[in-house]
């Protein structure tokens, strides 16, 4: 059973949203020690649209998704359709693990010391929660997509960026979809969004205060201490699900533009790093990233009768190639990214923090593939003091992506203080059976987006057990090894 000492609420309420023409708000309620506080969430939008309302509901329920180890009941005021039920089951369990794993047996720096387990068991990670909707109740939706429209989720990122410049590229209609959260984080998607806004037609924005009731929660949880007040904290205090709170809240935009296809910026990510924690299966803090997730929403945008694709495009790529081909192919695009934990204003321009873990890994790969950093806003004494942060530690990339891009700086400037190792698949595209399928990308953009990806590639490379072998193009691009499955649930 779960952790009681975990406990922090009696029950998370969720009220039944409410509706109008450009906006969505659901309270929630939190109880504690007999007493109630509540904060509204609230979704808000440029434009009419359809008041659907089991996409309210959807996008109401997802951030509670985090709390299922932490209450031992979560009440949803309205009825909910089975499926959409069963989706917040399906999530909560995989949530609980990873946060379990994650933020609480190998603690973020908001937990109290005291809340830190010191025998680990597999079933302390399942979640306490029961849920508790008004009924269950089917809520069809009618939806016919198109496939030959992409939404693309902009975060201001490069992988996101990138994703918009291939799409169009490949002459899909891209809908560039921004979130705006209320809080500081949106900071970084403001020189994208700038651009966007006044070059194409079919951007579109949502603003929302998720991020700050979030804050809320986890300010009110007795097992957390400094949430909210730590400005340069590199990990959120709990909370691992909310990319898919991103998409659900663009649902009745993905609806009233008829789109077939929702596109993330998700890149390669090495499975050989998933290790069970004490038989915890778990997914590095990343779950709501991951290719199974992805194949967990196609599968069930299906089943919910709306038939949506959700997957990425630059899946099969290393940081160190979407850097490359962003900034090689589409350098109108690659001068508006900013991946930052700690963005500030300068003038009237956003510009990176330059020494957090994630500038960090950037300017390891600007300077691996011979790109001046300061093209996007970072400084001399950014790029100068890089070797002694990566010396510390502080950088969060694959042990072989990190060893293969300090082996390129080497040979660009000899002078650079620290030796790399040549893995030379980092610079192919690549698949596996978890983390890269040769049959994700849906047949017909597969050829066009590898067609591209071979300019800037050492050819194709598939991960068996735990070596890299070369493919051959037509196996990538026919999709077929002998060793895919069909996407699955989380499993116990």
């Amino acid at each position: 059973m779960s952790l009681p000492e975990l406990k922090c609420f009696d029950y998370i309420a969720i009220e039944r949203p409410r509706i109008s023409s450009r906006r969505i708000k659901a309270r929630y309620v939190l109880g504690i020690d007999g007493e109630e506080k509540g904060y509204e969430l609230v979704h808000s939008y440029r434009e009419r649209i359809p008041e659907i309302e089991a996409f309210a509901k959807l996008m109401s329920i997802v951030p509670a998704i985090n709390y299922g180890l932490f209450a031992p009941e979560i009440r949803f005021e309205f009825t909910l359709d089975g499926r959409d039920l069963r989706f917040f089951e399906d999530m909560m369990r995989v949530t609980a693990r990873d946060i379990f794993v994650n933020r609480i047996a190998n603690p973020s720096e908001f937990l109290r010391r005291e809340f830190v387990p010191k025998e680990i068991k597999p079933e302390m990670a399942e979640p306490m929660a029961k849920l508790t909707p008004e009924g269950i109740e089917e809520e069809e939706i009618a939806f016919e997509p198109d496939y030959s429209r992409c939404a693309v989720m902009l975060s201001g990122g490069k992988e996101s960026l990138l994703t918009y410049g291939l799409m169009k590229e490949l002459g899909c209609e891209v809908y560039p979809f921004f979130y705006n959260e209320s809080g500081a984080h949106w900071r970084v998607a403001v020189p994208a969004y700038r651009w966007f806004e006044k070059n194409e037609p079919n951007t579109r924005k949502v603003w929302s205060n998720a991020d700050r009731l979030y804050t809320f929660i986890e300010r009110n949880m007795r097992i957390l201490h400094g949430v909210g007040r730590r400005k340069r904290a590199e990990v959120y205090p709990i909370r691992l699900f909310f990319f898919e709170g991103y998409a659900f809240a663009f649902l009745p935009l993905l609806y009233k533009y008829s789109i077939g296809n929702l596109l993330f910026g998700n890149e390669y990510d090495d499975p050989r790093s998933y290790e069970p924690f004490h038989g915890i299966e778990h997914y590095n803090a990343t779950y709501d990233q991951s290719q199974d997730f992805e194949l967990y929403m196609t599968r069930w945008f299906a089943e919910r009768g709306l038939k949506i694709r959700q997957w990425s495009a630059v899946r099969p790529l290393t940081g160190l190639i979407v850097e490359r081909i962003l900034h090689s192919r589409y350098p109108e695009l690659f001068v508006l990214q900013r991946s930052c934990h700690s963005v500030h204003r300068e003038g009237d321009d956003y510009v990176p923090c330059g020494t957090c873990f994630k500038c960090n890994g950037i300017l390891t790969f600007l300077l691996a593939n011979g790109i001046n950093p300061r093209l996007i806003k970072y400084k001399d004494r950014h790029i100068v003091t890089l070797p002694e942060r990566l010396k510390k530690g502080l950088v969060r990339l694959d042990r072989d992506e990190l060893e293969h891009s300090l082996y390129l700086i080497k040979r660009r400037f000899p002078n650079f203080p620290l030796d790399g190792k040549p893995h030379w698949h980092v610079e192919m595209v690549h698949f596996d059976g978890k983390s890269s399928r040769i049959d994700a990308i849906p047949r017909e953009f597969r050829e066009k987006l590898y067609s591209i990806f071979e300019g800037y590639t050492r050819g194709y490379a598939y991960l068996k057990g735990n070596k890299w072998v070369r493919i051959t193009r037509e196996e990538a691009v026919r999709g077929v090894l002998g060793e895919e499955t069909e996407g699955k649930a989380p499993t116990n």
